[in-house]
Formats: C-alpha cells, structure tokens, sequence
C-alpha cells in the first residue's frame, strides 16, 4: 500500500533495495517471500549479496552462519536472475522515450550519464553541436534497452 501511494503521488518514480540472501536463519520460505516482494515491488535497482560474517560485527559474534555457501550462491543467483528480468522489461518500456539525462563523462568513446531515476544511459559523439558534453543535461531518445543500461540519439542539448 506504501509504494502505491508512493507511485500514484510521484509518477515514474524509481525504488531501489538492498537484499542479503542467507543471512543466518533466514529460512527458505523467507527467501521465497523475498523474491515475491521483488515481483510485487519491481525494483529499478536491487543491490544484491549473499552473507558473509565480518569479523568484529556483532552478527559475526553472535549468529551462527548456518546457510550452507552453495544455498547462498544459488540464492542470490536465482535472485539476480530474478531482477535482471524485472529490469528487462521495466527498461524496454522507455524505447523511443525521451529521457533528459546528466552526463557524467566518457566511456570506451561514448558519453554516458545517468536518468532522473539513475538509469545510465550511453550515447555517441555525434551530438548536434561539438563540446564537452560532461555535466550538461541531454535529452536523447532511447533505443536501446538491456537490464543494466540504455542507449539513446541525442534530440537536444541544454548548455549550462
């Protein structure tokens, strides 16, 4: 009911998460209930572990890690899986959008900056006028659109 109010009262906002899948006693119906949070959430972003004690934290001196390594790499695999589709198809809905984007540098010869949502988005040089485009806002239209990043055309530039 939260992220319903949340989207209804800020349209096309975006949420991220962190999980940390086997944490000691984490059952595998609450994992399983963590990945039905994440099909009912659908997050944009998902910063994903599996548990590792740390020495010196109170959870390495006082909870026994009890889910088995290979549990926690299956885990956090199918999770990963999991939001990798998620992002998939909440991405591929932006295609042939514009979306205003802050660029943060370059990269392998293209420009890439970030989303109002923090989607990173890579575009090429060819922009309609010739400069440094790093920390100028650039309004491209999305072509591509994996799980992980966006590419665009640039349709116009706004010079600080």
């Amino acid at each position: 009911e939260i992220i319903d109010e949340i989207r209804e009262t800020v349209p096309g906002v975006a949420l991220s998460t962190d999980i940390i899948v086997g944490f000691p006693g984490e059952t595998e119906e609450q994992y399983q209930r963590s990945l039905e949070l994440m099909k009912d959430i659908r997050f944009d972003k998902v910063h994903s572990a599996a548990y590792s004690p740390r020495p010196g934290t109170v959870a390495f001196r006082t909870l026994p890690d009890e889910v088995p390594p290979d549990e926690k790499r299956r885990r956090l695999k199918e999770l990963d899986q999991l939001q990798e589709s998620i992002l998939r198809e909440i991405n591929s809905n932006l295609l042939g959008q514009e979306l205003e984007v802050l660029v943060e540098g370059r990269k392998k010869g293209k420009w890439q900056g970030r989303t109002r949502t923090d989607k990173l988005v890579f575009f090429q040089d060819a922009l309609p006028q010739e400069g440094n485009y790093q920390g100028e806002l650039v309004k491209l239209k999305i072509d591509q659109a994996g799980p992980w990043s966006l590419q665009g055309t640039p349709a116009q530039v706004t010079l600080a």
